[in-house]
């Protein structure tokens, strides 16, 4: 049978299941990677676990998003970080070295392996024909400590690519095209696979930027061929003995069908505030700009960066708007340096911050309230930019560039008759800068048996949970409607994420964007359920949106569907996940009804369906928990169920 490349990778890692069962499938992993946003939970699991050892190919922790050093907590956590690594076996890559992203595919990424990371955005590294998927914390974890990965086998979603980008047309626009078609929700379920004879025109860094917002759709993972194009980029990088060709099967079919036509693209940009609401750019003109952001994984290449500073060449931009230049890696830095791009960028007006996240994650670079920012990042949900009133819109460089030189939102397609701007093509150096010595290799077994993690005071020691009883009767304390992201349910952002790794004391922030009072009323009744419409959970991977609840008392989250890492995430950590047979039953429901369930324990094993009682009314739900899953949650999630089975 012609297997489509997404197959290919599954079979070639697959040890449970099959590819045709449509359940749980079991896979090998190769890679890991960890942000110290999510890494220090992902170092404590480990701890909790008693590991000696990884036993993954190679597993890389970095530090990217909590660079700002305000005060000794992101300070403390990176020397924590950096003890973890060498104690468990693990690369270290510090602050400053760049975006995990970018860093990981121009230091480790391999065609036909498979990479997992907690962080929505590793599916980047389906550029380079690898499948890669965002999880949970405990998944790496659990991956680390040589388990495989469980999943439910997607579907593969093939996407034909025709023709060639027209000039302003960028990658960017290519998955806002996708975004725009389908929402942030059109690719749960699903593997989407790229292929056609406009693959040709893309290059690697291209193909990342598509892949990395295949977390916006909500997608599994993103895969791109391993083809000539990859063996170039890994030639560029110095890593030419790394390539592997990993291609579909001729004739192979897929279960879903899509075509784009590169060149009939236009500008497209993603209104405040979702990743969905994409609209063109001419759509739109004419609204005011105060900030422009470059940078994130989301355009992390060199060509991302230069292609902005040849627009500003010999320009300033707008008195208005602040240029914000976040470079993605050391490398791109130093790229931009002897390329003479960053004199462009200087000599413009633009600031440059540190290598890494940064206004990506909000850390730093929070927009005016209410004041339009356009950025070349991956996510624009509310508040997320650090600013409780932001608004925030997602573009391609070039989008971007455009506006930093009129203050305005422009079709970069009118700079040729407004400032006779020919559309550059930034000339790419034939090598790369690379720098392997930024990286921290694995110490020694022996070495590292002797290294003690380093806590500061911010450090605490994961939290306890109890197995899920056999009855539930708790009130609901929040009602939700569609696409609630885990940045409502845990804010990012330089107030938030330093308490990444105090569970206590990230937990006075939870739900709080939706309801200030929530951590206050969940302390008061102790057990409580909440209760949302469709794909609730969208977004980062982050497992804080399900620990931080959990610890206040969170039982159980019903909705009417969920977005799958943190459904997968709330399985962890023991939290009962379930769907509303009748969707129409949400809209019945009210803050302070009651849930009462009994016999959750024979319900869970007998099959999908539960009986509920809600503010006195009969409710039918449904679970979509595996048989190894419900053990997790009636154990009170994974970990409590591997110390029940040691």
């Amino acid at each position: 049978m012609a297997l489509n490349l997404a197959q290919k990778l599954i079979a070639a890692h697959l040890v449970e299941g099959d590819l045709e069962s449509g359940t749980e499938i079991g896979m090998k992993v190769d890679q890991t990677l960890c942000q110290d946003a999510t890494g220090t939970m992902v170092m404590l699991e480990l701890e909790a676990m008693g590991l000696e050892r990884i036993r993954t190919e190679l597993s890389v922790q970095y530090v990217d998003h909590n660079l700002l050093q305000t005060d000794e907590k992101n300070s403390d956590d990176h020397l924590f970080l950096h003890s973890a690594a060498q104690r468990f076996g693990l690369w270290f890559s510090p602050a400053g070295n760049g975006v995990s992203h970018p860093v990981h595919q121009t230091h480790f990424g391999r065609p036909g392996a498979t990479l997992i990371g907690s962080d929505s955005h590793t599916c980047a590294a389906g550029a380079l024909g690898m499948l890669a998927i965002g999880v949970g914390g405990l998944e790496v974890a659990m991956a680390m400590a040589g388990q495989p990965l469980y999943v439910a086998l997607p579907e593969v979603w093939g996407v034909e690519l025709t023709g060639t980008l027209p000039d302003w047309g960028s990658a960017k626009d290519v998955v806002l095209e996708m975004l725009r078609r389908h929402g942030v929700s059109g690719g749960v379920g699903r593997i989407i696979e790229y292929h056609g004879e406009g693959l040709r025109h893309l290059t690697a860094m291209d193909r990342h930027v598509i892949a990395n917002m295949g977390a916006e759709l909500g997608a599994t993972a993103t895969v791109f061929p391993a083809d000539d194009v990859v063996r170039d980029y890994l030639e560029a990088v110095g890593r030419g003995a790394d390539f592997e060709r990993w291609e579909a099967d001729e004739g192979a079919g897929y279960d879903h069908t899509e075509n784009i036509d590169l060149s009939s693209l236009e500008p497209l940009i993603a209104r405040p505030s979702s990743p969905g609401n994409v609209v063109p750019v001419a759509e739109v003109q004419d609204e005011e700009v105060f900030q422009v952001v470059i940078g994130s994984s989301a355009n992390p290449g060199l060509r991302d960066f230069a292609v902005v500073a040849e627009i500003l060449a010999g320009r300033q931009a707008h008195q208005r708007v602040s240029v914000d230049v976040n470079p993605t890696s050391r490398e791109v830095l130093a790229d931009l340096i002897t390329g003479g791009w960053l004199t462009q960028l200087v000599s413009a007006g633009a600031r440059i911050h540190q290598s890494g996240c940064m206004g990506c994650i909000g850390m730093g670079q929070a927009p005016a309230s209410g004041r339009n920012s356009l950025r070349t990042m991956p996510r624009n949900f509310p508040g997320r930019s650090g600013t409780e009133e932001d608004a925030v819109w997602l573009c391609s460089p070039e989008t971007a560039a455009a506006a930093a030189l009129t203050g305005r939102i422009t079709d970069p397609r009118t700079l040729a008759d407004s400032f006779g701007i020919t559309f550059p093509r930034p000339q790419m150096p034939e090598r790369f800068a690379v720098m392997d010595e930024m990286l921290l290799p694995p110490l020694p077994p022996e070495e590292a048996a002797r290294v003690h993690l380093v806590k500061g005071p911010n450090i605490s020691a994961l939290p306890a949970f109890d197995p899920l009883g056999d009855r539930l009767s708790a009130p609901v304390v929040l009602v939700m409607g569609d696409d609630v992201s885990t940045d409502e349910i845990m804010p990012a952002g330089s107030r938030v994420l330093p308490y990444r790794s105090n569970i206590p004391k990230i937990s006075e922030f939870t739900f709080t964007r939706l309801d200030p009072d929530y951590p206050a009323n969940a302390a008061a009744v102790g057990a409580h359920v909440v209760v949302a419409g469709k794909n609730y959970g969208q977004g980062s991977s982050r497992e804080h949106a399900v620990i931080a609840p959990r610890y206040l008392g969170l039982k159980a989250v019903i909705a009417q569907s969920f977005a799958r890492i943190h459904w997968q995430n709330l399985a962890n950590f023991g939290i009962l996940a379930l769907e509303f047979e009748d969707p129409a039953d949400l809209e019945n429901l009210s803050k302070g009804d009651t849930v009462v369930i009994e016999g959750i324990h024979e319900a869970l094993r007998r099959g999908r369906s539960m009986a509920a009682s809600i503010g006195g009314r009969e409710v039918a739900l449904r679970h979509r928990l595996s048989d190894r899953q419900v053990e997790m949650v009636l154990a009170g999630g994974r970990i409590p169920l591997a110390a029940q089975e040691a």
